[in-house]
This record gives structure tokens, C-alpha cells and sequence, in this order.
């Protein structure tokens, strides 16, 4: 069948949008009429080749909308379904079985490979292949061919428009905060970055009930939304060394600090503001393959704190997403707010408003 998808042909320049012919499903598969995808900064990352995916590509990871076939083997769900898309998984390794996804030993051919498992794409351009299965879906499209265990159900009355970003970007700043710094009520928190990762995990500390929530970004807008949202406090990080504007505030320092910026002198100043026997966790994607940081042994052993790299929020979609939503319905995860829509023919003005801070987090319809 013929679709209508962006495709990233060079590295760095203009998504183009095209129309290609969608192969047949397989046994294990589902085909997913995409309502609404979330535009995230590693689609960003990897048009511009930081992490390579093999292009043409139509990238798109946080993809929601309504299955309309399903292949032989598919159980799990149906015709008229309404469904988030989320990360490919074998769901057979050791990682996978102890639930935790996002660290599955095939995660980087699944996710950044441009094709199946078995080699192959859906997607052609004529006679010519285009990469196909980003993050197991590519659904900066009209439709996406995705395996159906990587699919998770929704209510028939989910507003899908609004969904798809909770399959990767919001997961991660909320999964960053409950699942991998485990924040206790009454703990507090610096969070690096005000985009939508960051404000994210500001919603997710304060439905934890976090005694202290700052935020530091360099744009007002950002951080006067991280107060709407929950943030007890900014830092404006063009105004000085974050550290010491946090101790200004904090002079104990503070128990956790999520960087989302993926900046080396950022994630430095994010461990000179923790508090002894703080935690430190990373989600943030570096512009540079080799960005490394530097670790003062002396420091970390006297004061006993603890860093670590997350992907996806150390989440699992089939569970944590349900919760996302519940926390939603309850009036304590509104990201709706951050959300801003644009159709898939506008991707690079969105492209361009998300850059400049103009919006927090585009999502494109394709209706």
C-alpha cells in the first residue's frame, strides 16, 4: 500500500515528505493507522547522523494510533484497537525477562538498525529500500508496520493525539525519576534541562510528592512552565555556575540530580550540587559519540554518591504506560500541557519551534 511519510535523506538537512509503498505484514505483526507522533530530540539526533541509522529513513518513535490488521500469530491484539507504539524488544533475554526493555541485548539492531531482525524493511521508495522499524516503528508516517508485542493497548476513547509522546520522551523523564532515582516524598531534586524530559520528571517528582523541585534552563519560558507544572524553584543557567546558584538556594546540596542536556560541564555541575549519598542519573544524548566526563574518586567515595546512565526510563511500556495514564486521569501527570500540534506536512516548522524554544513538545497529526 502507498503512505505518506517524512523521509531524512542527508544528514542534518530538511525532512522531505514523500509518499512510499508499505510492504506486507509478517505472522507477528501489526499495522497501525498513525493518528499522532511525538517529534523527540533523538529523531533530531539521528537525521543529523550523531547515532547512525542507515538513510532515506522515516524515523518517528513515539507513534500512537489504531491497529487495522494483524498477521497470523497476533493474539495480543486486534482490528479497531487503540494503541501506543512503543520500543522494540526481543522480549526473550535475560534483561527482558527481569523487565527491564530498554537495556534488551538487541536493543541497538532492533531500534537503530533500519530494518527487522531478519534484514528486511517495509518501506520503499519504488525499487529503492528505505530504512524502516525506527525504535520498531518509523512512524513519522500514515501507517507503520510494528511487532505486535511492542504495542500497547489503550482505551477505544484514548485521545491518541495526545498519547504518543508517553512511548519516549515522557516515559523517560518520568521513568528517570520513579524508576531509576527512585525519589522518595520529602527528597529533593535538580533537573537539567526544561524540555519535555525534563518537565516531565518535574511532573513526575511532584506526583511523588518531592519536598524540592528546581529546575535549571536557560529559557524563562521553560522554567516558568516548570513552576506551573509543579517546580518549587529555577536557576537560570546563563546566569552563572549552576552549582553554586543551587547551594545559594540549597546550601546542603540536594538528594537527586537528573540531567536531560546530555552537556559535560551541565552533568559536572549536577554532581558538585549533590547533597552526601546523593544520586545522579543521565538521559540526556551527547552531541558527540566520544563526550566523556570527569569523576574525582575522592569525591565520590567521601560523600557516597551514586551516578547512572538510563535509557527509556528504565521502563517497561506495557506497564509504566497504564500508569502514565492513571496518574493522568488523576490530575497529576498533565503533559498536555507541553503539547503543541502541528501536521505532518509542517514537521520542519515544527522542527524548527521545538529548537528555538518556541514550543516544548510537537507532536504531528496526520489527519
Amino acid at each position: 500500500m502507498e503512505i505518506e511519510a517524512a523521509v531524512a535523506r542527508t544528514a542534518g538537512g530538511d525532512f522531505s515528505v514523500e509518499r512510499l509503498t508499505l510492504g506486507e505484514l509478517r505472522p507477528n505483526e501489526a499495522l497501525v493507522r498513525v493518528v499522532a507522533t511525538g517529534l523527540c530530540h533523538t529523531d533530531l539526533v539521528v537525521r543529523d547522523q550523531i547515532l547512525p541509522v542507515p538513510l532515506p529513513a522515516v524515523l518517528g518513535h513515539e507513534g500512537a494510533g489504531v491497529v487495522e490488521a494483524v498477521g497470523d500469530a497476533v493474539t495480543s491484539i486486534a482490528p479497531g484497537d487503540a494503541v501506543v507504539m512503543g520500543f522494540a524488544a526481543c522480549r526473550a533475554c535475560p534483561q527482558c525477562d527481569a523487565g527491564q526493555p530498554a537495556y534488551c541485548r538487541d536493543f541497538a539492531p532492533l531500534n537503530f538498525g533500519g530494518h527487522r531482525a531478519d534484514g528486511s524493511t517495509c518501506l520503499h521508495d519504488g525499487p529503492t529500500p528505505v530504512s524502516s522499524h525506527f525504535f520498531g516503528q518509523s512512524s513519522f508516517g500514515t501507517y507503520a508496520i510494528v511487532a505486535a508485542q511492542n504495542l500497547v493497548k489503550m482505551p477505544i476513547d484514548a485521545p491518541l493525539e495526545l498519547l504518543g509522546p508517553l512511548g519516549c520522551g515522557i516515559m523517560t523523564g518520568a521513568g528517570a525519576v520513579m524508576n531509576a532515582l527512585k525519589l522518595q516524598a520529602g527528597e529533593s531534586i535538580l533537573i537539567i534541562g526544561g524540555g519535555p524530559v525534563g518537565l516531565s520528571a518535574v511532573m513526575a517528582a511532584r506526583a511523588l510528592d518531592a519536598g524540592q523541585i528546581i529546575v535549571a534552563d536557560p529559557l524563562e519560558s521553560r522554567r516558568a512552565m516548570a513552576v506551573d507544572l509543579g517546580a518549587t524553584g529555577t536557576i537560570d543557567v546563563t546566569a552563572g555556575d549552576t552549582a553554586e546558584q543551587l547551594r545559594a538556594i540549597h546550601p546542603q546540596g540536594v538528594h537527586c540530580v537528573l540531567d536531560t542536556s546530555g552537556v559535560v560541564p551541565a552533568i559536572h555541575s549536577g554532581i558538585a550540587a549533590l547533597a552526601p549519598l546523593g544520586r545522579l542519573a543521565m538521559v540526556g544524548v551527547p552531541k558527540a559519540l566520544d563526550a566523556a566526563i570527569s569523576l574525582n574518586i575522592l569525591h565520590m567515595l567521601s560523600l557516597g554518591i551514586s551516578i547512572c546512565g538510563v535509557t527509556e526510563g528504565n521502563a517497561d511500556p506495557q506497564t509504566f504506560l497504564p500508569e502514565l495514564v492513571a496518574l493522568n486521569a488523576k490530575g497529576l501527570f498533565p503533559y498536555e500541557k507541553l503539547i503543541t500540534r502541528y501536521r505532518l506536512a509542517d514537521i520542519n516548522q515544527a522542527v524548527a519551534d521545538q529548537h528555538a524554544g518556541r514550543c516544548v513538545k510537537a507532536v504531528l497529526t496526520m489527519a
